[in-house]
């Protein structure tokens, strides 16, 4: 591969760290002392790319522990914001992790219409298929025959079967026969999409809940992941969407897409610091390998434009 993986995230979370970088080095002229009115600057700057209000206070606080009354450049500040981000980011930079004794180990793929679900699904596949598990998906995302298609397409890039039925099935029903067609094959694992939901349609995300009821039916333990793909461009809304799909069917970690196309990646900082959720990948482009585990420090000096 040409180009590193930390060259790449550098490069696709390009526009968040400009918009950071530019922000702070907006408020020095070379170096300048570290006082009250700096300090609320930075903190504005922090809240505008994203970060939320309570990492953005925290951040600023922790500078003004170590560097208050004294004169600081942007470069202090960067390296001092980035030590701080990974140390908020590692505890949730958890790659996913499919259990043995689980067959199949059950994936639920949930998130609003456009976040990246299928595409994520498709990529996960061929990361789980490349590291040798055998994998099977369930097109449970009935009501968009262009979604069955797409993954009947990663189906057959990765070599993984694709439990499908016609346009407008019950989903919860398909869900039920690949669960079934998974165990008699011995798949390792069982990724399932969904329909896209917005989180305030109520009749949509009754539906999955019936079909967490229904996996739950099949196997008491399972779902034994519920996914939660986030795209990156929506910014604070993303906060809502954690909120209701937690509510509705106990999100157990995220997925964030399309950073490469956003000056939002400070959201992930923000939704680290208020949900603890774990963050199992991040996406920087389409490419099948634009999908990778996520790295606490890695990003974190990513957003701040600093070098490996």
């Amino acid at each position: 591969m040409s180009q590193s993986w930390f060259a790449r995230l550098k490069a696709g979370l390009a526009k968040s760290s400009s918009k950071l970088a530019d922000g702070i080095t907006g408020v020095f002229t070379g170096t300048r002392r570290l006082d009250d009115e700096t300090l609320e600057e930075l903190e504005d700057q922090l809240v505008m790319a994203d970060l939320g209000p309570a990492t953005a206070a925290r951040l600023t606080a922790n500078l003004a522990r170590n560097k208050f009354d004294k004169e600081v450049s942007s470069d202090e500040v960067r390296q001092a914001f980035a030590v701080d981000i990974a140390e908020i980011l590692k505890p949730v930079a958890q790659p996913l992790i499919v259990a043995t004794e689980h067959k199949p180990h059950v994936i639920l793929v949930v998130g609003v219409n456009g976040s990246g679900k299928t595409t994520t699904i498709g990529k996960l596949a061929k990361a789980l298929s490349e590291s040798g598990k055998s994998v099977m998906l369930a097109a449970g995302d009935t009501f968009r025959a262009a979604a069955v298609e797409q993954l009947k397409i990663w189906g057959e890039r990765t070599g993984s079967p694709v439990m499908a039925r016609e346009t407008g099935a019950d989903a919860a029903g398909l869900v039920f026969e690949a669960i079934q067609q998974a165990r008699a094959q011995g798949s390792d694992v069982l990724l399932v999409d969904t329909a896209g939901r917005l989180q305030n349609k109520a009749d949509l995300m009754a539906e999955l809940e019936k079909i967490v009821r229904v996996v739950g039916k099949q196997d008491p333990t399972a779902p034994h992941d519920t996914i939660l793909v986030l795209d990156a461009t929506v910014g604070q809304n993303a906060h809502s969407q954690v909120e209701i799909f937690q509510e509705k069917v106990a999100v157990s970690g995220l997925v964030v897409t399309k950073l490469d196309g956003t000056a939002k990646g400070g959201v992930l900082v923000a939704l680290a610091e208020r949900f603890g959720l774990p963050v199992h990948a991040v996406g920087v482009g389409e490419g099948a390998d634009d999908l990778r585990p996520f790295q606490a420090d890695d990003y974190a000096r990513s957003l701040m434009g600093l070098a490996d």
